[in-house]
């Protein structure tokens, strides 16, 4: 009779465990539908983990540990739940946008610059806050970092 009660609980805790996992991923879905129709990572609105707990009914811990370490393969790629979750940053125009989406241009910006005069913190911060992005020099050096772009000085081709 024990054994048998062992194995009920464990397959319960399987059940509730898959359903868990499913319901995250129907919020995060539900959350960044524009990116699963067009796969386009400029898309992704800004989500913390509170934004998936809220409609999920769970605990902002509880979706963090649902969301570590698990992948959800889609027509663009595999991609870490993780992925998903990105800060906010207002645009001047009360817009937010993801900070992924400042990233990618930041990249984009870099990749198109003239490589015997790589472009400094400084002019990155005045080329983005003419985009629109509302954003500090040190937020910058900060994102070009994350990105493992090196300084300017060391981007430069003589």
């Amino acid at each position: 009779m024990k054994k048998h009660l062992k194995k009920t609980r464990f397959i319960n805790a399987i059940k509730q465990r898959q359903h868990t996992l499913l319901h995250t991923m129907q919020a995060i879905v539900d959350f960044q539908k524009e990116f699963f129709t067009t796969g386009d990572p400029s898309t992704l609105r800004p989500m913390i983990l509170k934004d998936i707990a809220e409609p999920t009914g769970m605990d902002v811990s509880t979706t963090s540990r649902v969301a570590n370490s698990k992948y959800v393969q889609t027509e663009y790629g595999t991609f870490s739940l993780k992925y998903f979750f990105s800060e906010g940053l207002q645009l001047e125009s009360g817009e937010e946008v993801s900070t992924r989406e400042v990233k990618l241009y930041l990249e984009e910006i870099i990749k198109n610059e003239d490589k015997h005069q790589p472009l400094l913190d400084d002019q990155l911060t005045e080329m983005l806050n003419a985009k629109g992005y509302n954003i500090a020099r040190r937020t910058v050096a900060k994102y070009r970092e994350q990105l493992n772009i090196p300084k300017a000085q060391m981007r430069k081709e003589y």
